[in-house]
């Protein structure tokens, strides 16, 4: 059966995010803001921000089998991409950098196969208005309405989500195994470091509020303090490196500028934690904190965790907007004796080696998922 020309005008229509002040930050609903998207596919509802409902019209709600887009961003490699709004567990809204795609028969259409539709390569291309799919410079209603696909039924358009989205089960299920492990990670830190309750804590004396034979140190005397200094328009699409910028996912870049286990900490939005070991680019507001010793490197990645919690409402309560040099030189990094520091790096290290096996059979899916993609959507593969 042949596929129909459709005109996306016809089939949806197309709304923009809502613009607020900064005292609209609050309790009430969930924010889909241009650093929540990444190389997601759903929205991570948990790390998301939160808007005063008061700021909201009745129209700015997300639904079922919404579609929001990135309209406009500094970084062009992130304009048009896309995530699926699938069974919200909260209410949800988007900021005015976004653009919301909205089927008007969910009944007839399949917003599962349009989400992957808008991931390709044939939709980039025709909204760059370039051969090779070049980054789109911006996005809007009236080019979203006008273009023009080949849409197959509504069978075959659920068979080609069906097919796809059994890479992203995979996918998300091992990100959450990484979430367990990385909590486990926590939570051993945790147990030895702030309840003290280390391996031999029963006999070893406290002297001065730690153990005996440990101390305190700041962390700027055991980690050189450095940034980025790529801009996110170096980020390509089809880049061999992570790029670590303020957002929760790395993009790609063609190069790197480190090579080196290190935490990596964003320097504003949502103050994420990183841990890297390999080469790597980051960008210019991204902190890059490779310890001298790499015996401290888990020390300080959990030191830092803890951190950011207590920064990110400042001592007076006042949400800080940015991180300076002084406040990360000045977190305090607890080092205990040799031997327990062993122990505690063994530990870790498994846990995070497992983590690292997660993560390369994630990027594997992702990439079998992208190269399925254009061949299911312009129907050379047969289902």
């Amino acid at each position: 059966m042949s596929w129909e020309k459709v005109k996306l005008g016809d089939i949806a229509t197309f709304s923009n995010g809502i613009n607020f002040g900064e005292d609209a930050y609050s309790s009430g609903v969930k924010l889909i803001t241009v650093s929540d998207f990444g190389n997601l596919y759903y929205p991570d509802y948990a790390s998301l921000n939160e808007v005063d409902e008061k700021v909201l019209r009745k129209n700015d709600y997300l639904k079922d089998g919404d579609i929001v887009f990135v309209r406009s961003n500094g970084n062009k490699e992130l304009v048009g991409r896309c995530m699926l709004i699938s069974n919200p567990p909260a209410p949800v809204t988007y900021s005015g950098f976004c653009i919301r795609a909205r089927l008007n028969d969910t009944q007839l259409n399949a917003p599962h196969f349009f989400a992957y539709y808008f991931k390709s390569q044939i939709f980039r291309k025709a909204m760059s208005n370039s051969a090779v799919g070049a980054n789109i410079q911006n996005l809007n209603q009236g080019l979203l309405s006008n273009h023009i696909l080949s849409l197959p039924p509504l069978k075959e358009q659920k068979r080609i989500a069906d097919i796809l989205s059994a890479y992203d089960n995979l996918i998300e299920n091992n990100q959450k195994q990484i979430k367990l492990l990385e909590e486990a990670a926590q939570c051993l830190y945790k147990q030895w470091f702030i309840d003290l309750r280390y391996p031999g804590h029963e006999t070893t004396p406290i002297v001065d509020g730690l153990p005996q034979g440990w101390r305190k140190e700041c962390l700027g005397n055991l980690v050189p303090i450095l940034t980025g200094k790529k801009d996110a328009n170096y980020g390509t699409a089809d880049g061999k490196y992570p790029f670590f910028t303020c957002s929760q996912e790395p993009i790609k870049s063609p190069g790197y500028s480190f090579d080196t286990s290190a935490v990596i900490l964003a320097g504003n939005g949502d103050f994420n934690v990183k841990l890297y070991r390999g080469k790597f680019e980051a960008y210019q507001r991204t902190y890059v904190l490779a310890p001298k010793d790499k015996n401290y490197l888990y020390l300080v990645y959990n030191s830092v965790q803890g951190k950011m919690r207590e920064l990110f409402q400042g001592a007076s309560g006042s949400t800080i907007k940015f991180l300076t040099k002084g406040m990360i030189e000045s977190i305090p990094i607890v080092i205990p004796s040799n031997l327990i520091l062993k122990k505690f790096n063994d530990l870790q290290d498994a846990i995070q080696k497992k983590i690292e096996v997660l993560k390369t059979s994630i990027i594997c899916s992702v990439e079998s998922r992208d190269r399925l993609l254009p061949k299911l959507m312009n129907g050379e593969l047969e289902i």
